[in-house]
């Protein structure tokens, strides 16, 4: 997707006033400060006028993107914003859309790019290896779940209030729906100075190996100030990123330097990997492994036990997919392919049960959900399934299962044993 860029701050009139505008976005949204802009895209600082909370809006025009291939970039970045939920990367609330304009409502981060911040001068070894830590947090969280960013550099890392790392902008993301018969991805992305070698030869290439390579850059700028692969001549820069050619300044430990060479092998198979990276000594140093489901997923909220949700007559509606505006964006699942939709004459808790016992029997990971629900993660595939229970009447529930991440076959087979069982033990009496 193309880059964002900053613009003179200036504010609306409803943010001069001082008063919410009756005008918001939506009746939901206070628009505020211009934060930057593109060539089709406009980001604005608003606040949430239910709870004042600050959010970042990305207003994307659609005529500029309609029939280009910028808009297939768009659904692909909704599609996978909305299945991505880790402390390091920059959360989606929700995607709004008029005639003429897309919505993303995300996480405002307050602190902007990384890139600001490193402009101004290297970087200690220690600060480095913190930001870089969170980096390869959040991309190996990415990396489990089928997503490669593909253009990953300072200028789409941000830093919050509390100097924390927010990965960003995956409109050039990549899942494994698109990954070829030979097992490699293909399309040519990516900002220059960042490219891995292997895609400069256009033979194809592994989205995890040039995302860890993308890595390695940054925490090269991060350490020394500057790009270890530059020249004014772009093709004398892919050169040298194609032999490797780079020299670690004086004031890198040797431990640092050495780890830098394993990132920035220019073979990929002798690259270092995700796995590898969170072993190695030099980025172990006080490293804290984030819990990814930590603010997602727990058998209990604030020690009440869990309420389950009524349905109402407006839930029901919305329950049809040509009412579901995010599945217009989600290009990775077909309808059928989506989800599924149980009705049960069991309680939600006998249906968690019953979800429990399915993970079990087919050696999958479950993760409590803050409400009556639950994820199953798979091994095979990086399938994630989730589940949710209503209230239909006193009597009946709809049990909702859909796809998160993962295979699109797995996930189909998974649901049809899943439909089979229940049908076996009397709970089933119909599909929504």
């Amino acid at each position: 997707m193309q880059e964002i860029e900053h613009v003179p701050v200036t504010s609306t009139p409803a943010e001069s006033a001082g008063s919410p505008s009756e005008n918001a976005l939506f009746s939901k949204y206070e628009m505020g400060k211009l934060l930057g802009c593109g060539a089709f895209a406009k980001v604005y600082h608003a606040r949430d006028t239910r709870t004042g909370q600050s959010v970042a809006i990305k207003i994307i025009n659609k005529k500029k993107i309609v029939g280009t291939s910028l808009m297939s970039n768009v659904k692909r970045e909704i599609s996978i914003m909305r299945r991505l939920h880790h402390p390091h990367i920059v959360k989606l609330f929700e995607v709004l859309a008029t005639k003429t304009k897309i919505y993303f409502v995300m996480e405002f981060v307050k602190g902007g790019e990384l890139f600001g911040k490193i402009a101004k001068g290297r970087f200690s070894e220690d600060l480095s290896r913190k930001y870089f830590q969170q980096l390869i947090s959040a991309v190996g969280y990415c990396h489990s779940r089928g997503v490669y960013h593909r253009d990953l550099k300072p200028e789409n890392l941000l830093v919050d209030e509390n100097g924390d790392l927010k990965v960003s902008d995956f409109g050039l993301s990549a899942v494994t729906d698109q990954i070829r018969i030979d097992g490699l991805l293909h399309t040519l992305c990516g900002t220059p100075a960042y490219v891995a070698p292997e895609i400069l030869t256009k033979r194809g290439y592994d989205g995890a190996k040039i995302d860890v390579w993308s890595c390695g850059i940054i925490l090269y700028v991060l350490s020394a100030g500057y790009l270890p692969f530059n020249d004014p001549n772009l093709m004398m820069m892919y050169k040298k990123i194609y032999k490797g050619e780079f020299r670690c300044p004086k004031w890198m430990s040797p431990d640092l330097k050495r780890f830098l060479g394993r990132l920035l092998d220019t073979n990929p198979e002798k690259r270092i990997t995700i796995d590898e990276i969170i072993h190695d000594p030099w980025f172990k140093k006080g490293y804290k492994e984030v819990k990814f489901h930590e603010e997602d997923f727990s058998d209990k909220v604030n020690g009440e036990e869990q309420s389950v949700s009524s349905l109402n007559a407006f839930d029901i509606i919305s329950f049809s997919s040509g009412l579901n505006l995010s599945g217009l964006f989600d290009d990775s699942c077909s309808s059928a392919d989506d989800g599924e939709r149980f009705v049960l004459t069991e309680s939600p808790e006998k249906v968690i049960e019953k979800a429990e016992q399915i993970a079990k029997d087919e050696n999958l990971t479950l993760k409590r959900r803050k409400e009556w629900g639950v994820d199953l993660e798979g091994q095979v595939g990086n399938l994630v399934m989730g589940i949710e229970v209503y209230w239909l009447t006193d009597s009946l529930v709809v049990a909702e299962v859909r796809r998160r991440a993962g295979n699109a076959a797995l996930f189909n087979e998974a649901t049809r044993h899943s439909r089979e069982r229940l049908a076996n033990d009397g709970l089933t009496v119909g599909f929504a």
